[in-house]
């Protein structure tokens, strides 16, 4: 009898086991590719990001002249009505467009007189290395919330990074002569005011002579 309740026991413990396995055995190969389909792509994801959903944005834009004058008025004001925040960072940017005048070249940025009749540098397109976060929480498009994984975000960042680095400030480069007129869009991340408001410290994301 013993040695009955032992077998049934045994094909029952079987079919539990068969139909619901305690682990499964897959290929090296099988395991690679659905480590791939779940892991996170920035460079994948800022080319969509960059292509579709940044254009599309670029009216939101607070114009240059604009924004300029209310930081002469009142930098309290201006940043009330035009400035976006990004957790409790005392920081914040501004999503910035214009045109201006190239009134100076340096290796790592572009001076450009904005209002009417300047010929002083008003905003700096900034065009040496890429670091941080500004065009990444600049355009206020994304979210860290919608991100759980810090990295990813971060490496979304970086990526943003790496394509203004290689597509925007090439461009600007060769554009940039002293005397002609860039139209530009782009954004401003402020942490100190006195050093990033005079001239105003722009990262292009879109630039072209005029």
């Amino acid at each position: 009898m013993r040695f009955t309740r032992g077998i049934i026991a045994l094909v029952i413990t079987a079919g539990v086991c068969w139909r619901f396995p305690l682990f499964h055995v897959v290929t090296r190969k099988t395991a690679t590719a659905e480590n791939a389909a779940t892991t996170f792509n920035a460079r994948q994801f800022a080319e969509t990001f960059w292509t579709k959903q940044l254009p599309a944005s670029l009216d939101k834009t607070v114009k240059a002249a604009v924004l300029l004058s209310a930081i002469q008025s009142d930098v309290a004001t201006a940043k009330r009505n035009f400035s976006r925040s990004v957790g409790l960072s005392e920081g914040y940017f501004y999503f910035v467009s214009g045109t201006g005048r190239v009134v100076a070249v340096l290796d790592d940025e572009i001076s450009l007189a904005v209002t009417a009749g300047s010929t002083n540098a008003e905003v700096s397109l900034q065009t040496g290395l890429i670091f941080g976060n500004t065009l990444r929480d600049g355009t206020g498009l994304l979210n860290a919330s919608d991100y759980p994984n810090s990295q990813d975000f971060n490496d979304i960042a970086a990526a943003l990074n790496h394509i203004v680095e290689t597509r925007v400030l090439p461009k600007l480069r060769g554009q940039a002569k002293v005397g002609a007129n860039i139209s530009f869009v782009g954004c401003t991340e402020v942490d100190d005011e006195s050093a990033d408001l005079k001239p105003l410290k722009v990262v292009p994301i879109q630039t072209e002579a005029e």
